[in-house]
This record gives C-alpha cells, structure tokens and sequence, in this order.
C-alpha cells in the first residue's frame, strides 16, 4: 500500500474544502480527491480504467473527458515518472482537477486544460503512447438524464458520440499504442465496431458485481494498428458475498496494483 500525506497536510487540505463538497481517499488513500457532493463523482470505474493502462515510466497518456482527475492521478501515482494529460470541457470539473493535482503533489505527473474530444488538430495525432477513456454510458436520448450538470454529461453522450469518443482515440494514439476504455457491457458490440481495422489485439474483460452475475461493465483494450484477434478474458469479481470488495478487486482499489491484462490472457505464463 502506498504511503502519503502528513498531518499537516491533510489539515491544510480539509480548510479548503467547502461545505458542498468531500475528500474521499483512493487507492487506500495515496490518491485524495475534493469532489462536490452533488453531480459527478469518481467510481470504482474510474479506478479500475487507470489500473489497466500498461504506461512505464517516461512514456505519455491522454485522459478525454478527465473530469477531476481521478483516473490520471491514480495511474500517475501507481507509475512514478509517468506523465498524464487531460482533457474536459467542462471548466467547473478542470477546477476540481487542478485543485487535486496540486493537493496530491503530482503537477510534475499530471496536468489538463480545455478542450473537447471532437476537436482533433493534425498536430496532436499519434502523440501519446497510451489513451485512456471512460466515455458516457448512455447514448442521447436513450434514457434520463441526471439533473446535475456535471453528472449529465458524465452519463450521457449528449455533446458527442461514442463514434467520437473512439475517434479521438484512435487520433491521439501513437501507432502500436494502446487505447484502454471502460464501458458497459451491453454495449460493447458498438465499441468493437468502431474499433475495426483501426486498432486490434483487442482484450475484453468483463467485470461482474459477483461472481455468478452479469457483467454490467467491460474494459476494452487494444492496440493502434495491429491486426491481432480480440480475446474475451477471465471476468473479474468485484463484490464478495461477505465482503465488500474480492480479495482480487481489492488489490487494484485499495492496495494500488494494476490490472495486467496480459496476464489475464495468457495465465500460466503470470505464474
């Protein structure tokens, strides 16, 4: 488990906060995150996304949609000298990002600005090393749209589609590059479909509340420009019967290791 934070600064973290807001503590608290207590607010999604990204030291990742932070800062505390970069649309969210990396210490590691996913300049493409997302899980009009503004577009596509969430991808990614992305289960077909010819070696990994259950999300992972088949791996367990989190689930949650998802695919060989 990580170690972090002093007295002292977690004094200094909570006279900041206000009354309409929390500090909630990630990763067995080496992550801490100001989130407001209405509207968006990292889930265990969020965690589990920036687990799975196989980023070394030295290499760059691109978050669309970064909101607060929370996945950027997580994988940028479990990879020292990675270096992670955000982007939202929503400036109330960048607020709370930027007041999170300055509070976890990782302005080294982490920075955002501006700017939406639909909006590609010819000078960014194949940029990074790795791109992650958590795009919205409802398509527009396919459901009720929560009433916080910051939640809405957090769960439903309105300003852009998943065809443009895949898009910037496959844009930002350098080639042989991974795209890591977090969706639901029942619509990982339509995730596949924009993901042909464009990026392969594609790893599927449900994830079920329980054993027995079925998976509500699945992480999708690939690769730009490869041509590899897709493997559906061994799912992951979150919840116990008895226990809140699996052993397994609490290793990535709480204890801050990743999600190898290569060893996922090939078992004997992660003996």
């Amino acid at each position: 488990m990580f170690f972090v934070n002093t007295q002292v600064r977690d004094k200094e973290l909570a006279l900041s906060v206000g009354d309409d807001e929390s500090v909630d503590d990630f990763l067995g608290g080496a992550v801490k995150l100001i989130q407001p207590k209405q509207g968006y607010r990292v889930s265990m999604d969020t965690v589990m996304l920036a687990a799975c990204v196989p980023a070394k030291a030295g290499e760059t990742v691109i978050e669309g949609g970064v909101g607060s932070a929370g996945a950027a800062l997580c994988l940028a505390r479990r990879v020292p000298g990675v270096r992670v970069h955000g982007l939202d649309i929503q400036e109330d969210m960048l607020a709370f990002a930027r007041r999170n990396i300055a509070h976890n210490c990782l302005d080294d590691q982490v920075s955002v600005a501006k700017g939406s996913i639909t909006e590609l300049a010819q000078a960014d493409e194949a940029t990074y090393d790795h791109v992650m997302v958590n795009p919205p899980y409802l398509a527009d009009g396919k459901g009720i749209r929560p009433p916080a503004e910051t939640k809405g577009l957090a769960h439903m596509d309105q300003s852009a589609g998943l065809r443009d969430w895949i898009r910037f991808c496959v844009h930002m990614v350098r080639n042989k590059g991974t795209v890591s992305i977090i969706y639901r289960a029942d619509r990982v077909d339509e995730v596949i479909a924009h993901l042909h010819r464009r990026v392969g070696e594609l790893k599927i990994m449900p994830l079920w509340p329980r054993y027995g259950s079925p998976a509500k999300r699945v992480i999708i992972q690939g690769r730009k420009g490869m041509h590899g088949t897709a493997s559906i791996l061994p799912g992951l367990a979150l919840h116990g019967e008895v226990e809140r989190y699996t052993r397994e689930a609490e290793r990535i949650l709480r204890d801050g290791e990743g999600l190898d998802l290569k060893a996922f695919a090939h078992p004997r060989q992660s003996r």
